[in-house]
């Protein structure tokens, strides 16, 4: 029997798991949990937007950085003749865009429109940009979705394959 220590393909596997799953598990928590219940916690639904904003930036973050530690992963193991990563590493990749996608473009363009709403003293669906704040958001919300449906898939798919071990040396 091997340690893990022992056995760094076997170690991988299980850290990829491991952090995948932990991910998964925040999105759904953020998305499916905590932003509702703000939501129906306070009665100031411009006040529950945006701390749903802030919540949703530093997921964004979260899942930028996941992403990229979870690609380096999968191509380690794909090199080290794990197939069945080969395909995971192209579900990491879109997962990546979505991720980027929304950091980078969404939210910085949603937050600029929040903001130009607070400076004419309205929330910002009061404010002319309401249309295309409310387009943004659904946008947002739909790879918010995809995201955590192929997240989900992903933890699945691998949590069915045993770990594979490296090659014992001959002897």
């Amino acid at each position: 029997m091997t340690t893990l220590a022992a056995d760094p393909l076997a170690l991988f596997q299980r850290l990829f798991l491991l952090i995948s799953g932990v991910w998964v598990g925040s999105l759904f928590a953020v998305g499916y949990l905590v932003v509702p219940t703000i939501f129906t916690a306070l009665q100031d639904r411009q006040v529950a937007g945006m701390i749903a904003a802030a919540i949703f930036q530093v997921e964004a973050y979260l899942s930028v950085a996941v992403c990229l530690s979870l690609l380096v992963l999968a191509n380690l193991l794909v090199r080290r003749k794990v197939e069945h990563y080969r395909s995971i590493r192209w579900i990491i990749l879109v997962l990546l865009l979505c991720s980027a996608l929304t950091c980078f473009g969404l939210i910085p363009y949603m937050n600029a429109l929040r903001q130009e709403a607070l400076l004419l003293g309205v929330s910002v669906m009061a404010s002319p940009s309401a249309s295309l704040f409310g387009r943004l958001h659904g946008i947002s919300s739909g790879l918010f979705l995809i995201q955590s449906l192929l997240g989900l898939w992903v933890v699945w798919r691998l949590s069915r394959y045993p770990t594979a071990t490296s090659p014992s040396p001959k002897t």
